[in-house]
């Protein structure tokens, strides 16, 4: 069994060895030991905070084995994207062009430098140790995130997104930069990640990126396909996104033209269909009806915990049946109130 929590400051050490494995495809993950403890402590202090409405505040989680305890993943969402300035993207935007002399009139694919995204909640930072074999683990650590916001609307936006790896090779170098940030950077695609650690909220892209419409059809033939495609690495995260709810929206990223994905708050199923539940222990008629695997989270801000586990359905009762194990994973009692959703 997996558990979603809160990171620690126990768990730097492991945190830093998941990120020495990391490949240029995650570029929103924290690499160095300086940027996961800054990303760590700032976690814990926006647990501890009691914010009234979504502000700064940035949340770190860890995947854990409930047997031996190893680190097998980790994801993050941020309450306010560009918190601490304007968050940037590209609009996909659509030009109508007209010569009335010529008697032309046609329609032109162009990309505008925008700040629509500020404000919105973020969840980024998702990596698994075990990609290529995860089973319900990924849904959990993709989804554990918007259960904790289902169970603190207060600490987020009415609308989310997440920005998408796009297309990079073998050696981190991406077709879509190549043909415009490096223009105006004067520096590769790592390099440029490396400089604002992944973030897309420095006052140096509005100042180095063009703040006048890029006409797509001029773009190099492999920057045009490589425009809202999503990295290999990607896929996973993706299929989960899309099952909860996101979609691709007008908006793609400012360095490897990556797809970001948006949702309103109400469209996701974590808000939607979770169903808040009192905890019984397994035993008489409910533990023999039909059963399914659910993702269960603990219904309080403080000690948050998330599992995925089988147990009857909840859906015409007021109550959830768990294990011992499942309430000793989620540190819940009998009566303590829990969230659900169908896995």
């Amino acid at each position: 069994m997996f558990v979603v929590r809160p990171a620690a400051s126990s768990d730097i050490p492991a945190l830093e060895a998941l990120a020495s494995a990391v490949t240029p495809g995650v570029h929103t993950l924290p690499r160095t030991r300086s940027t996961i403890e800054s990303a760590v402590e700032r976690s814990i202090a926006s647990f501890a905070a009691h914010p009234d409405t979504p502000s700064t505040e940035a949340y770190l989680f860890v995947l854990e084995s409930a047997v031996d305890q190893p680190l097998a993943g980790t994801a993050a969402i941020s309450a306010t994207a560009g918190a601490s300035g304007t968050f940037f993207a590209f609009r996909n935007d659509v030009l109508s062009q007209v010569s009335r002399d010529l008697n032309i009139s046609h329609n032109v694919h162009a990309l505008s430098l925008c700040s629509d995204l500020t404000g919105h909640s973020q969840l980024s930072g998702f990596y698994l140790r075990e990609r290529r074999r995860a089973g319900g683990e990924a849904a959990l650590l993709s989804r554990a995130r918007l259960l904790f916001a289902a169970v603190a609307p207060r600490r987020f936006s009415e609308k989310f997104f997440v920005s998408m790896p796009g297309i990079t090779d073998a050696d981190g170098s991406s077709p879509f930069w190549e043909a415009l940030g490096r223009k105006f950077f004067q520096m590769d695609f790592l390099q440029a990640e490396r400089m604002i650690e992944g973030a897309r909220n420095r006052t140096l892209i509005v100042e180095l990126m063009p703040p006048y419409p890029v006409y797509v059809p001029l773009l190099p033939a492999e920057a045009q396909e490589a425009l809202g495609q999503v990295h290999g690495e990607g896929e996973l995260p993706f299929r989960l996104l899309t099952e909860e709810g996101f979609e691709h929206d007008a908006y793609v990223d400012i360095f490897d033209g990556g797809p970001i994905l948006c949702a309103r708050r109400n469209a996701l199923r974590s808000f939607s269909r979770s169903m808040p539940r009192i905890v019984t222990d397994e035993a008489g008629k409910a533990a023999r009806a039909s059963r399914g695997m659910y993702l269960i989270a603990t219904a309080r801000d403080e000690g948050f915990r998330a599992i995925v586990a089988e147990c009857a359905s909840p859906r015409l009762s007021d109550s959830i049946t768990l294990t011992q194990e499942a309430m000793r994973v989620l540190d819940v009692v009998k009566g303590d109130a829990v969230l659900c959703v169908k896995l």
